[in-house]
C-alpha cells in the first residue's frame, strides 16, 4: 500500500462482537426482510448463509455463489459436518463460518436467526390471515348492502344471526383506525362465525354487528366509541334492524354520524335509549303483547311488514325482497285480513314497527291483542296514567306549536309537503321547526324506529287544542311566533 493512503477498516470479526451485539443486529435486519437477515447473518459468521426450503429450492443466500452448497447440505447434512445446519418448519438453515469463526458465536448467530425467521413466518401468517379475513368482510358487507343476506350468511356460514347493527366513522385517520384494528384483532376466520364486520372505504370507516334480535351488541358500541374518540372520528349508530334491512340500517347510521362531532358516537340520535319503550315496559308484557300481535303472520309476511314499516313505501319494501310492488301490495292486503287491522293508519303502523322490535317466543298457548288507535300504547303494556307520565316527560321539551307540526307531520307518515299544507306554513318554515324538535329532543327524526315511538306518545298526550286549526300565528302563511 502507497504512503499516505488511507487503509481499509477490517471486517467485522465474530470474535469481537458481542452475543448482544449479534443479537441487535440480526434483530435490526430482520426487521427489513429475511434476505437481509441472511446478509448479516454472513457477515457475522464471516463466512456464507443459506435458508433452503422443504422442496430443496435455495430461499435466498448470501453470497449467491452459496446456493448450490447450501441446497447440498440440507438434503445431506452428515456429509457437510463443517457447516452449521439448523431445520425449522418448513425450511433448513445452512451456515459456513469463516476460518476464525469460533463455534460458540456461530452457534448462536444460527439459533438466533432460526428463531427470528420463526417470528418472521408467524407474523407472516398472522398477516396473510388479516388480509383474507380483510377481503371477506368486504365482500360480505357489498352483500348485504345490495340486498343479498342469503349470499351473506353462506359466505360467513351463519344462520345464528339474523340481525345487524350498522356504526358508521367519518374523519380523515380512518384509514388509520382500520389498520390500528387490524393489527389488534385476534383471526376469527373459522368454523365460528365472525360477530363483526369491518370495513374502509376513502375517509369512512364502517362496522357492522352481526346478532340475534334479542342480543344487545354493546361490545361492539363500546369498540367502536373507543375508536372514534382514539382517532377522533365522527361516529353514527343504527338501531337494530333485520339483515335484509341492512342498506335501510347502514342510512339511518349515516343520518345519525351527521349529528355526531369528531370523537363521539351518537347513539342517542336513532333511539330514544333508556327513555325507549323498550325500556321502558316490562319485558314479559312486552314479549306476550308482542307474541300475541304477530302470531298470525307467516315468515314472509313478518319480512315484507317489517321491511315495509321501515322503509315506508311499497316500491322500497319490492326493492329490498327482491320482488314485485304488485306482490308487495298483495301481501300487505293479506296481512291486514289476518291482523284484522287498517295498515295505513298511522298509529297502526307505530303499534306494529313497535311489536316487531320487540322479542317474541314461540309459544302454542292461546294469545289475544288487538290493535287500534284508541288508546295508542295498549293497556297491555302500560295502564294510561304511566303511559301519561311517559309521554308527557319525553315531549316536555316542545312548546306547543311545535308539538303540533310534529303531530301533523307525523300523521303523513313523515312526508312534509301535505304536513305543510295541512299546517298551513311553508315547507321550509315546517322543515326548520322539525329540525328544531329534533334538535331539543336530541333525536334523528329521519329514522322510522325515532318517529314510532314519537307518534305514540304525541297521540298519549294530545289534546283538542293540539290540532293544525290552534296553531298560533301571525299573518301569512308563515309562523312568525306566537
Amino acid at each position: 500500500m502507497k504512503p499516505g493512503s488511507i487503509q481499509p477498516a477490517p471486517a467485522s470479526s465474530p470474535a469481537v462482537v458481542s452475543r448482544y451485539q449479534v443479537m441487535r443486529r440480526l434483530t435490526r435486519a430482520a426487521s427489513h426482510s429475511d434476505a437481509e437477515l441472511l446478509a448479516e447473518a454472513a457477515t457475522l459468521a464471516q463466512g456464507s448463509a443459506v435458508l433452503v426450503n422443504l422442496t430443496g429450492d435455495v430461499v435466498c443466500s448470501t453470497p449467491a455463489t452459496a446456493g448450490p452448497e447450501g441446497a447440498r447440505a440440507a438434503a445431506y447434512p452428515q456429509l457437510h459436518p463443517h457447516l452449521t445446519i439448523r431445520k425449522m418448519a418448513g425450511g433448513v438453515l445452512v451456515i459456513r463460518p469463516g476460518a476464525a469463526a469460533p463455534a460458540s458465536r456461530t452457534d448462536v448467530i444460527a439459533r438466533t436467526t432460526v428463531d427470528l425467521l420463526r417470528t418472521r413466518a408467524r407474523i407472516h401468517r398472522a398477516e396473510d390471515t388479516h388480509h383474507t379475513e380483510q377481503r371477506l368482510h368486504t365482500a360480505v358487507v357489498r352483500l348485504l348492502l345490495g340486498g343479498q343476506p342469503k349470499l351473506a350468511t353462506d359466505v360467513l356460514g351463519d344462520t345464528a344471526h339474523t340481525h345487524t347493527t350498522v356504526f358508521r366513522l367519518l374523519g380523515p385517520t380512518a384509514h388509520a383506525a382500520y389498520q390500528a384494528y387490524w393489527r389488534t384483532a385476534q383471526p376469527s376466520l373459522s368454523p365460528t362465525n365472525p360477530r363483526l364486520l369491518v370495513h374502509a372505504e376513502g375517509n369512512e370507516l364502517a362496522v357492522i354487528a352481526l346478532h340475534s334480535l334479542t342480543h344487545d351488541p354493546r361490545a361492539a358500541r363500546t369498540l367502536v366509541a373507543d375508536i372514534a374518540n382514539r382517532h377522533q372520528l365522527a361516529a353514527g349508530a343504527s338501531d337494530p334492524a333485520p339483515l335484509d334491512m341492512t342498506a335501510t340500517a347502514w342510512t339511518e347510521a349515516g343520518n345519525a354520524r351527521h349529528r355526531a362531532t369528531a370523537g363521539a358516537l351518537a347513539s342517542t340520535a336513532t333511539s330514544l335509549g333508556p327513555h325507549g319503550l323498550l325500556h321502558t315496559v316490562p319485558a314479559d308484557r312486552l314479549t306476550t303483547w308482542a307474541t300475541a300481535i304477530l302470531t298470525p303472520l307467516n315468515r314472509a309476511q313478518h319480512r315484507t311488514l317489517e321491511a315495509y314499516l321501515r322503509s315506508g313505501s311499497a316500491h322500497t319494501t319490492a326493492a329490498v325482497l327482491g320482488t314485485s310492488e304488485g306482490t308487495v301490495r298483495t301481501r300487505l292486503r293479506a296481512i291486514s285480513t289476518r291482523l284484522a287491522a287498517e295498515l295505513d293508519h298511522p298509529t297502526i303502523q307505530a303499534q306494529l314497527l313497535l311489536a316487531l322490535r320487540a322479542p317474541t317466543t314461540p309459544t302454542g298457548a292461546d294469545l289475544s291483542a288487538r290493535l287500534g288507535p284508541e288508546p295508542p300504547i295498549p293497556a297491555e303494556l302500560l295502564d294510561p296514567d304511566d303511559a301519561q307520565r311517559w309521554a308527557s316527560a319525553l315531549l316536555k321539551p316542545l312548546d306547543q306549536p311545535l308539538r303540533i307540526a310534529l303531530r301533523c307531520w307525523l300523521n303523513h307518515r313523515g312526508r312534509t309537503a301535505p304536513a305543510a299544507t295541512e299546517l298551513g306554513l311553508s315547507r321550509s318554515t315546517l322543515t326548520h321547526w322539525l329540525n328544531r324538535c329534533g334538535q331539543t329532543l336530541s333525536l334523528d327524526l329521519t329514522t322510522a324506529t325515532v318517529r314510532t315511538e314519537l307518534h305514540l306518545a304525541i297521540e298519549t298526550t294530545a289534546t283538542p287544542h293540539d290540532t293544525p286549526a290552534q296553531l298560533p300565528r301571525r299573518g301569512g302563511r308563515t309562523y312568525r311566533g306566537a
